[in-house]
């Protein structure tokens, strides 16, 4: 008589909410405990089998992403003194909420320092690849361009000024520009990955908190995906913004400079650092003078002196000599006015004549920056833990999350676009908007869902800045700046038209955010490994094969392209009709298991992290192994334990089943 035995279902190797994952070189999970065999099930050797099938049954009817609710643990109003109920309003009406507007005015601040910080790294090397004469002929290199250099500079208000500035200026065309602003959209989408990176320390919070971060990412590349060839393609873009700025009549305001929330900002952060931002556009425009400055900014106050000059200029004139008029070349001498900068005041801040390099000065406000703002997200995320509680949760949440009523819920996602732009003109800035909203997604109170309208209006609010630099150009070159920003404003305008109105559009971005959240909650290294990957290598390398030419980028990108196709459409057969799949491909399991799983992967990054964290356990210990099997006691990685756990417990089972 055969065994019976208990069949793992197929999405076992898959699951983020228990790891069930069978591996078939060794026979044994070395997360769950219990042996499997080439078919994909379990003996039924121990009870344990049976409680953690019991268990995953009862974990599928669970969503991950169901907003958690954020109960009140403290004491009930009607039970409180007095004393207590007046001490409660202080504290929960006046203290914290004062508390959340500093560290949240702090977090901007930081996420200041931060783009500061990477402009003193960065900058230069942007200014050099956006003035690059490739980036004219080659719109994909254009594109890698336009990604690396805001992820270098953490801002796409920049880089896109930088744009303006460069087409008011006649370096490069309109029509090379726009894939440039296309990939400063997807660029600016790091801010606010790197944020979501500090909620690891909370599986959920960080499933919710990266997949609502990098819903951008994934709205940005679908659209210059599906854009950027239409407009290769028909040059859509380019024909309707010259339409509109053909029929407009602009004058030039040399002295347009608007700042919101900056007002508030500026004060303190100057008092760190300033940058030279003119460095950085300088040395865009081919200023081979500007290659040489320093971008921590020197003087902050200047002056213009009107002077004579006296100049000599070679001029023909026609003297009588001998009875005939004979023209000549002189020299004539005159007094000509002349406009200088004259430097007035030097700029005074904490890092002002430091006499360091701009790279080692990058380097320190880099790490002040990512302290203070881990700091600031960890105070925050537990304020709104600690304000967010009982009835106010359920208010907050039900304001943010809810639809209109009746026939007007379809209104509700384009109501928080607007929202979303509006603040984002206000901060000026799409990351620090982005960046502020991921905590809140991270601790349950947006959903995802609700997130990705808000970004779409972060996307059309930061291209405002870009339309304040062109109204800052010159008369002759206002029409060709206004144009590329408003190039930008359509391209975002575009990518909401695609992705948003239709409900199963709507849903690409949201799953594939999901999927990533799922997944960086699995693998908790997968979100360092996305972001070095989709923001640093993945760009080079595309900018690198473009340099090659057509040629190579047609060899490795048209295979790589079809192979994902063909992924693609087997992946929703899979789901939707598996009938009409032939029978190896209605699952991937012909494959070996490190093509189809990270799990092979994770083993091996987590045996590295258990080693490293048994090293530093025994140089603490100072004391010799007694034994061959290292003493875990006060290992930090928890992974280490779990590896040892595991063994013993699949020893056992083991020794049961013989």
């Amino acid at each position: 008589m055969e065994t019976p035995v208990y069949q793992i279902p197929t999405f076992a190797s898959v699951s983020v909410q228990t790891g069930l994952d069978c591996y078939d070189d060794a026979g044994l999970d070395d997360k769950t405990g219990f042996a499997c065999d080439e078919n994909n099930t379990v003996p039924p050797s121990t009870e344990l089998v049976k409680v953690i099938l019991e268990k995953k049954e009862v974990e599928k009817e669970v969503d991950p992403w169901d907003l958690p609710d954020l109960k009140n643990k403290g004491t009930p109003w009607s039970e409180l003194t007095v004393c207590g109920k007046i001490k409660r309003v202080i504290t929960t009406g006046i203290v914290k909420p004062a508390l959340l507007l500093a560290l949240l005015y702090l977090f901007i601040c930081s996420l200041d320092f931060l783009s500061s910080a990477f402009r003193l790294l960065g900058g230069r090397a942007a200014g050099e690849v956006i003035g690059n004469s490739i980036v004219a002929t080659n719109p994909i290199c254009g594109l890698m361009v336009g990604v690396l250099a805001t992820v270098l500079v953490q801002s796409s208000s920049t880089t896109t000024s930088i744009v303006v500035a460069m087409v008011a200026s006649g370096i490069i065309d309109v029509k090379p520009a726009i894939p440039i602003v296309m990939g400063a959209n997807i660029g600016t989408s790091v801010t606010n990955t790197i944020v979501s990176v500090f909620h690891a320390g909370d599986r959920n919070e960080f499933r919710r908190a990266f997949a609502g971060a990098t819903v951008h990412d994934m709205f940005n590349w679908l659209s210059v995906i599906v854009l950027l060839p239409l407009e290769l393609i028909t040059s859509y873009l380019y024909r309707l913004t010259d339409l509109i700025v053909k029929s407009l009549h602009l004058e030039t305001n040399e002295e347009v400079e608007v700042e919101l929330l900056k007002v508030l900002t500026k004060p303190f952060t100057k008092l760190v650092i300033q940058i030279d931002k003119k460095v950085i556009t300088n040395i865009a425009k081919g200023d081979m003078d500007a290659g040489k400055n320093s971008l921590v900014k020197v003087w902050c106050e200047k002056g213009v002196v009107t002077r004579f000059v006296n100049e000599t200029f070679l001029v023909n004139k026609t003297e009588i000599i001998d009875g005939q008029n004979v023209t000549q070349l002189m020299n004539d001498t005159r007094a000509v006015e002349k406009n200088e900068t004259v430097y007035l005041e030097k700029c005074n801040f904490l890092f002002s004549d430091t006499g360091l390099n701009d790279s080692l000065l990058g380097v320190i406000i880099l790490l002040i920056a990512l302290a203070i703002l881990c700091i600031c997200l960890v105070l925050i995320v537990k304020l709104l833990h600690s304000i967010l509680r009982g009835r106010i949760a359920v208010i907050t949440k039900k304001v943010i999350n809810s639809n209109l009523p009746g026939k007007l819920a379809w209104l509700t996602g384009y109501i928080a676009i607007m929202v979303g732009a509006g603040l984002t003109m206000l901060v000026q800035s799409s990351s620090i908007f982005t960046s502020a909203l991921t905590p809140l997604v991270g601790i349950g109170v947006i959903s995802v869902n609700r997130m990705y309208p808000f970004t779409l209006g972060a996307n059309i609010g930061t291209t405002f800045t870009a339309m304040l630099a062109a109204l800052a150009s010159s008369g002759d070159d206002l029409n060709d700046a206004l144009q590329i920003a408003l190039c930008h404003f359509f391209f975002n305008i575009s990518g909401i038209i695609i992705w948003y109105p239709i409900p199963f559009m709507r849903r690409v971005p949201i799953k594939l955010a999901k999927f990533n959240g799922n997944t960086t909650a699995k693998y908790r290294w997968f979100s360092i490994f996305y972001l070095v990957f989709m923001f640093f290598v993945f760009p080079a390398v595309i900018f690198g094969l473009s340099l090659a030419g057509w040629q190579w980028m047609a060899i490795v990108g048209i295979p790589v392209v079809l192979l994902c196709i063909f992924i693609l459409i087997v992946n929703v057969l899979q789901v939707k009709c598996p009938g009409k799949l032939p029978t190896k491909l209605k699952t991937w399991n012909f494959l070996p298991l490190w093509m189809r799983s990270l799990a092979p992967l994770d083993r091996i990054i987590t045996k590295i992290l258990a080693i490293h964290a048994c090293r530093r356990c025994l140089k603490r210990c100072q004391k010799p192994a007694k034994s061959s099997v290292p003493q875990l006691e006060g290992v930090d990685s928890p992974h280490a334990i779990d590896i040892m756990d595991t063994e013993m417990t699949n020893k056992a089972i083991y020794n049961t089943n013989l």
